[in-house]
């Protein structure tokens, strides 16, 4: 019997490659979009042809009431919760001389309340059977980024916020584990334009930039018996640029 997942920020990039990935793997899946409801249905309708469970479900991870909302239609629709995958995130560039109030909330609301909230409503439903957290944060939570500092700092944030709830929800039977994925090919990577990304390929030293499919993977690797004696953990999954 496949696991019962929930996926955050799954109507493109890395969220829209752990829905595929999970729903090849046999499992049920929730895709959680906040605004293209059109490119939540082509994840669920790809989703679909693999034989998988999937539903959907608009969800701002900012809002408690919606966060709520997501995980009773989840327990509905996919008769429970095994894994969370919290992917939703955001990233704006620029000087940190330069930045506002209203960036730094929207920021960290995103990136950091919101794992926070789909966290403690999942917590809820897992409590009883157990389960499985996944948080994706990003290498620059390890070691930085220049014009990047409230990212940055909101993904270095997740880090610790899932080595302390690791730690407190051990004895529930709930592992919680980190992700942190190095340059993805994806459309917030992409902004950057074909030179820098070109740059970013050159430090990366197995010399490529990543794809969605190898932050996919490893979510599946974490959710899967192989991790059941892993958490509090960060899976750099770089391509070798942070070691």
């Amino acid at each position: 019997m496949g696991k019962r997942i929930v996926i955050t920020g799954a109507s493109r990039g890395i969220g829209r490659a752990c829905a595929e990935e999970f729903a090849k793997n046999g499992d049920s899946v929730m895709i959680c979009y906040n605004k293209n409801e059109a490119a939540a249905d082509e994840v669920l309708e790809k989703c679909r042809s693999f034989g998988a469970v999937c539903e959907k479900c608009e969800v701002d991870v900012t809002d408690e009431i919606s966060v709520r909302r997501m995980i009773s239609l989840a327990e509905y629709k996919l008769g429970g919760i095994d894994v969370l995958v919290n992917n939703a995130g955001i990233s704006e560039n620029g000087l940190f001389s330069d930045f506002t109030v209203e960036q730094y909330n929207r920021i960290f609301n995103t990136n950091l309340l919101g794992q926070m909230l789909c966290a403690r409503e999942a917590l809820k439903v897992m409590k009883e059977n157990g389960g499985r957290i996944i948080n994706v944060s990003s290498m620059w939570g390890i070691c930085g980024a220049s014009c990047e500092v409230l990212y940055s700092a909101s993904k270095a944030a997740v880090i610790g916020f899932t080595k302390a709830l690791a730690k407190e929800t051990a004895l529930s039977g709930v592992t919680v584990n980190c992700i942190a994925p190095g340059v993805i090919d994806t459309d917030m990577n992409r902004r950057y334009g074909k030179e820098t990304m070109e740059a970013l390929k050159e430090q990366t030293p197995l010399g490529r930039i990543g794809l969605p499919e190898d932050i996919a993977k490893a979510a599946v690797f974490l959710a899967g018996d192989g991790a059941r004696f892993i958490t509090g953990e960060v899976l750099n999954v770089s391509g070798g640029f942070v070691i």
